[in-house]
């Protein structure tokens, strides 16, 4: 058994600046919060640890978690964005080779590798801001041999880093050309072949499908329901993004952990998540990158209770992005989300979002021992700051795996 106390530090337990401890101790024994309050009522029998970090005074959160990432695939779309810019059409983009296929081809093409090391330096940098656990979807393989690939990849990652890790299966996320005009066939493939294959390998957390007029629709997404439902793997769904089909509701009748992007979420959307307790993901990052101009419904999610997570989407078509701190500043700005809105967005509702046993994004007795101290003197920091770096330490399960204090 190890004990450690952390102390001289000032406790935001749920990230929520209304709840803070102004002197506070953190005790950990091994991996996990054996006490936490106020330094002044420290129990005796923590008084001798066999380890002591004084933190000067900083403030602790839980660790982040970016609960929506396409963080394994090749190359990049810069030169699609730099067309883009220039004028280009969707059409004549993909007419070059663009979009979604070249992604495709490139992460086909690389190796397991290649793609891990570029995918490498894509968590290296969330980490860097304080992510402790953060998912990872597949999608850009669109066959059984690189769908596998990706996921193989994404395990690899949380045995190199120490980060928790949370798989899922996107083999739903676009229809491959190599199936143009056969979605119904291609279903059957992610269906009957890809998700018992990998499910049995134990590659998958969760599963996840595109259900939207340029990718699935309502009666193939049931489909993926059903069979991931049938292998008793959890659900997910990117829905209501560029129009509103009812996908969160199907995806809240299959208990969803979450239902991501829902800029075109109607009421009836959002009273289905609530009664099912499915989170609301919101990702800025991608509304900023494709000039969206349909605001997710906010203040009906508050009016109905629906948690709000907020994520990367870190992927290269929509939201290269690769800052979890950004995404807050953007969340409160384009979306109207307060401070302490934005803070439980990467905390505690993107936790639940998630789904991992071991992830709750709160500091509390008995849970994992996941949080970071940050060189800010109020919460809204970080919010506030666009690329200053603010994070000093961070502890996943208990060990440091990032230290930036200056020696003293």
């Amino acid at each position: 058994m190890s004990l450690t106390v952390w102390k001289n530090l000032r406790l935001a337990p749920t990230a929520n600046p209304s709840e803070m401890i102004a002197d506070a101790c953190l005790v950990v024994e091994n991996d996990r919060i054996a006490w936490l309050g106020a330094a002044a009522d420290l129990p005796s029998k923590y008084q001798q640890p066999d380890k002591t970090h004084d933190l000067g005074g900083r403030i602790v959160t839980p660790g982040l978690v970016d609960c929506h990432t396409h963080l394994v695939y090749g190359s990049n779309r810069a030169r699609e964005f730099a067309m883009r810019l220039a004028g280009a059409s969707y059409t004549e983009i993909a007419q070059q080779g663009g979009g979604i296929v070249s992604t495709v081809n490139a992460t086909r093409t690389l190796s397991e590798d290649q793609l891990y090391e570029q995918a490498l330096r894509r968590l290296d940098a969330l980490m860097a801001e304080g992510v402790t656990a953060i998912e990872i979807k597949s999608g850009y393989g669109l066959d059984l041999e690189t769908e596998a690939k990706a996921l193989r990849v994404a395990r690899r990652l949380a045995q190199a880093r120490p980060v928790t890790i949370s798989t899922t299966f996107l083999g739903a996320h676009a229809l491959p050309h190599e199936y143009a005009g056969r979605a119904d066939d291609y279903i059957d493939l992610v269906c009957q072949t890809m998700m018992p294959k990998l499910a049995a390998e134990g590659l998958i957390d969760a599963v996840d499908v595109f259900c939207e007029h340029i990718a699935f629709n309502l009666e193939q997404s049931e489909r993926v329901f059903q069979a991931a439902h049938a292998l008793g793997l959890p659900v997910k769904m990117h829905a209501e993004q560029m129009s509103n089909m009812g996908g969160s509701v199907l995806a809240s009748s299959y208990r969803a952990l979450s239902t991501d992007h829902l800029e075109y979420l109607d009421e009836a959307g959002i009273k289905a998540m609530k009664a099912a307790g499915t989170v609301a993901v919101l990702l800025p990052g991608a509304y900023y990158f494709l000039r969206e101009t349909q605001l997710p419904p906010v203040d009906l999610l508050r009016k109905h209770g629906v948690p709000i997570a907020i994520s990367t989407d870190s992927n290269p078509g929509t939201s290269p992005c690769t800052s979890l701190l950004l995404m807050l500043n953007m969340g409160s700005t384009l979306f109207r989300l307060s401070v302490p809105e934005v803070l439980a967005g990467v905390t505690q509702h993107a936790a639940k979002a998630l789904g991992h046993p071991n992830v709750t994004g709160q500091l509390a007795v008995n849970h994992k021992a996941d949080f970071v101290a940050w060189d800010i003197e109020d919460l809204s920091e970080l919010v506030y700051w666009m690329g200053l770096p603010r994070c000093a330490v961070v502890v996943r399960h208990g060990a440091i795996s990032i230290d930036n204090r200056k020696p003293e």
